[in-house]
């Protein structure tokens, strides 16, 4: 355990309680009462200076989950993001590294090496943190549940990006049975996790895009990858939760798939070298929800006061139309300077 006291219905130490009905505000595409933050995850630089003082079980499995439940409450979310339980896919080993080449060689490549991959089972693993957590949350915050990567991240990791690019050109058969074997798998944990009452959102995390495309053609895209979101979505919509989509990558081509197919409620991951936010925000925010979106190198480069002044003017942008939430691009990652990230959340405090 740890000694940061939740679930009393206490204020942050800047006087900001919870309320997760202002993201679900911003899901629905409604003005939020305040302005409202979100993000798929930070990084321990983060954590830690929210959580200074604070004492953390590292022995318990559950520590990381509640520092980060921690930090989350007093940087002023309304919710804490974290996976359902540990369920993934055995992938190859690489040595650790920022990046990891796409063309590293995979477990699949043909019909036999499909039929030993030892496929695991979600309903084998333990989703009980979500009922633990559930008891600990502050009041007014829910969980929200990401997956273990995505249809075609999985696709990519466990057949390298050329092999994959190969066989969808050359045998899309085996192609379609590894994506609806890992789809299939997919969905279920999602369906397991939207059983626990705390979880009040979904986030569906794979990236489908480079910088100037998406990683396959559109039509593959659509006939292999997007049926499996479109089950997602709607297995998260019946469950009467939202549907949050991070994907990064030149989406272009598929905007339309994502919005009127498969019907995601939000949508996260924005580069200002391929649509700023504020232009994505302008074509598309009267029909899904823009999260985050401030370019990490913008929040890297730039001083803490331009950050302040682009994050005011998005905010005086989406005055009286809401369909907004303030965040980055895409996540926290460690080498962004803690105080850029602490001049685009401040305006919260206005």
């Amino acid at each position: 355990m740890s000694t940061f006291r939740t679930g009393d219905g206490k204020k942050n130490r800047r006087g900001r309680a919870p309320d997760f009905g202002q993201l679900l505000a911003v899901l629905e595409r409604r003005e939020p009462d305040r302005p409202t933050l979100f993000e798929f995850f930070m990084n321990d630089q983060v954590y830690a200076h929210f959580t200074a003082g604070a004492a953390f079980d590292d022995s318990d499995h559950l520590a990381v989950w509640r520092r980060r439940m921690a930090a989350f409450f007093e940087a002023g979310y309304d919710y804490v993001t974290l996976p359902g339980s540990d369920f993934s896919f055995p992938a190859p080993v690489f040595e650790r590294a920022r990046s990891i080449s796409q063309n590293t060689p995979g477990l699949i490549w043909d019909r036999a090496s499909f039929a030993a991959y030892p496929w695991p089972d979600p309903d084998q693993s333990d989703y009980s943190r979500l009922e633990t957590l559930a008891r600990e949350l502050p009041a007014g915050m829910q969980l929200v549940v990401n997956g273990p990567g995505g249809v075609l991240e999985n696709a990519t990791t466990l057949l390298g990006y050329e092999t994959m690019c190969i066989m969808s050109a050359e045998d899309p058969d085996l192609l379609g049975d590894i994506c609806a074997a890992i789809g299939a798998r997919i969905l279920r944990y999602y369906e397991i996790c939207l059983a626990y009452p705390a979880v009040g959102a979904i986030i569906v995390n794979d990236d489908w895009g480079f910088a100037q495309q998406t990683l396959l053609a559109p039509r593959d895209m659509r006939r292999h990858i997007f049926p499996w979101h479109k089950r997602m979505v709607e297995a998260i919509h019946q469950a009467g939760r939202p549907a949050i989509l991070h994907s990064c990558g030149n989406l272009a081509e598929v905007w339309e798939d994502i919005i009127e197919e498969m019907r995601f409620d939000g949508k996260h991951s924005f580069e200002d070298k391929i649509q700023p936010v504020e232009t994505a925000y302008e074509q598309y925010g009267r029909r899904i929800a823009i999260l985050g979106g401030f370019d990490l190198d913008f929040i890297c480069r730039a001083s803490p006061e331009a950050i302040l002044a682009r994050v005011r003017a998005m905010l005086a942008k989406t005055r009286g139309r809401g369909s907004f939430a303030i965040g980055t691009g895409n996540s926290v990652p460690d080498y962004v300077p803690l105080d850029h990230y602490l001049a685009m959340i401040d305006c919260i405090y206005d």
